[in-house]
């Protein structure tokens, strides 16, 4: 998508303000002046909105998608990708409102239902996006998409027998959907008298194979034969998996390198730890992915002190909007570099408002993205009441549980051994620099004790966040809430501890990755490893 003009560059810089306040009538005033079709304005800047951001321009890209956002565009196709752009901006009340004001349900062509489902599904809010999936199923009971994400909601909902039943439909009308067969795989786990491995042999079988399709059903083909203990199997389907994915990938192992540099180097002010004030205190649940930051919020989430809202990027919105960089993922190098001399305060208390939707009245809550560990040095000046919870996990259990992973394109690192261990170096030298810089600050759990004993652990995690322990914080299924995260089904079986890491039966396969892990070991400081 090529840059905008100047005249609505110029525009969106004088509506800047406006936006901030939140003041929707002087922008839909200062529109109305444009003598362009309301549909054509509102089209123009959703299309404005993603060009800035592409080009970096957070600001900008907000006030573009809020001043579409007061056209109430009427046309399906706008008004879905203006959903996607109001959720990617963090502005859940004009999102809510744009899909309440749809009409019907009956009325919303089903892509339009579709694409609401899935913007709230990311806002965690998966009961409304099953209503919306519910009505596409009845206007259309066979259409292979509404299953396909039917069942994904469903399964975060912890109705694992409806989800496979819709991936199961959905498979025998549209057996290419390889994410169809990746859902399933993952839903139950395979035994000798139900498992798909033929199924997926033939699909894999079939010639020009799209390599999104090839990947969900290599990735399947893996879990199957490895519930199934067909180890020397199950190996090959992961290493065709993570190299097809691997391929349609830009990464560079370098640009963690320098990330990390830039983060560490930054200066950092480190107010005091203050005590819970007036609102809820958000509770940090950061690490590795498959670290068990999902299992700890799920624990947290038992006491009726704690309201567990997932994986959220609140935070990093508030950073983008701080900095004024749109940036991939949870920060990079640009928007570090913009960081210094911003208003901290002002990013708390941006981050708080956006978060107060979402909240009752509970005096905690959770914010359990794994990657906000790269967020740390920003957390703790912007919000000197919070807790962080670092999630610590076996390396090699780490490591091996993200290579069999199939993430979205969010952690590139993940497909190969040597970049995946390159990656986890980064991420553990980082951690040791805000132990240092922000001592007392942050609390590291480790998993093996979580899930070898439970209790303690948790008293223990109750103790630093000032929550009183009960018994019910050492049963994840203590929970009822929805879980939209890879561990969705594994999260609902009670904590699970294993006498042999999963990563033993492929040892004589990940010797790359075990002697790269043990190098860098050699290399790093006594104390931080």
């Amino acid at each position: 998508m090529s840059n905008i003009d100047a005249p609505m560059r110029a525009m969106l810089e004088y509506a800047a303000q406006l936006a901030e306040e939140n003041d929707f009538t002087a922008l839909r005033g200062l529109l109305d002046g444009i003598r362009v079709d309301t549909e054509v304005k509102a089209k123009h800047l959703v299309e404005a909105s993603y060009s800035e951001s592409l080009a970096g321009r957070y600001r900008n890209a907000r006030t573009a998608a809020l001043m579409a956002y007061t056209l109430r565009p009427t046309k399906p196709e706008t008004r879905q990708q203006l959903a996607a752009r109001l959720r990617t901006i963090n502005e859940a009340g004009p999102l809510l409102e744009l899909i309440r004001s749809s009409g019907p349900l009956h009325s919303i062509p089903i892509p339009l239902l579709l694409g609401y489902a899935a913007q709230l599904s990311y806002l965690n809010m998966q009961e409304a996006a099953l209503i919306h999936l519910d009505e596409a199923r009845r206007a259309d009971p066979r259409y292979p998409p509404t299953l396909l994400s039917r069942g994904q909601v469903l399964t975060y909902l912890g109705r694992i027998d409806e989800a496979a039943a819709e991936f199961e439909r959905c498979i025998a009308i549209a057996p290419q959907i390889g994410q169809a067969h990746w859902f399933l795989a993952h839903v139950r786990r395979a035994t000798n008298d139900c498992n798909h491995v033929v199924r997926l042999r033939a699909q894999l079988a079939r010639p020009a194979l799209p390599p999104q399709e090839e990947v969900s059903l290599a990735f399947a083909l893996h879990k199957e034969l490895d519930d199934l203990g067909e180890y020397e199997s199950a190996w090959p389907a992961l290493q065709r998996a993570c190299a097809v994915k691997r391929a349609t990938l830009r990464y560079d192992s370098e640009d963690s390198v320098r990330l990390v540099d830039a983060l560490m180097a930054m200066p950092t002010a480190n107010p005091a730890a203050i005590p819970e004030g007036d609102g809820p205190t958000p509770l940090f649940i950061v690490g590795m992915h498959r670290s068990g930051t999902t299992l700890l919020e799920q624990l947290l989430d038992a006491s009726p002190a704690v309201r567990g809202v997932g994986e959220l990027y609140d935070f990093t919105s508030a950073m983008r909007y701080a900095t004024d960089r749109h940036c991939r993922g949870v920060v990079d190098a640009g928007l570090v570099a913009r960081a210094t001399g911003i208003d901290f305060g002002l990013v708390g208390r941006r981050y708080l408002d956006g978060m107060s939707w979402r909240l009752g009245e509970e005096r905690f809550f959770t914010d359990k993205l794994p990657s906000n560990f790269l967020n740390i040095g920003f957390i703790c000046q912007a919000l000197p009441q919070a807790r962080i919870l670092h999630m610590v996990r076996d390396p090699m259990e780490t490591c091996f549980s993200n290579l069999r992973e199939l993430f979205s394109d969010a952690n590139p690192y993940s497909y190969d051994q040597l970049e995946l261990a390159g990656y986890f170096m980064q991420y553990r030298r980082l951690m040791a620099h805000w132990q240092a810089r922000f001592p007392g600050r942050i609390l590291d759990v480790d998993y093996a004790a979580l899930t070898g004993d439970t209790e303690a652990t948790m008293r223990r995690v109750a103790g630093f966040c000032g929550i009183e322990y009960l018994p019910a914080m050492s049963d994840p299924r203590s929970s009822g809430r929805a879980v939209a995260t890879a561990s969705a089904v594994q999260v609902r079986q009670g904590v699970v501890r294993r006498d042999v890491p999963k990563w033993m039966a492929y040892a004589e396969h990940l010797r790359p990755l075990s002697a790269a892990l043990q190098a860098a070991d050699a290399g790093f400081p006594a104390g931080n490893q």
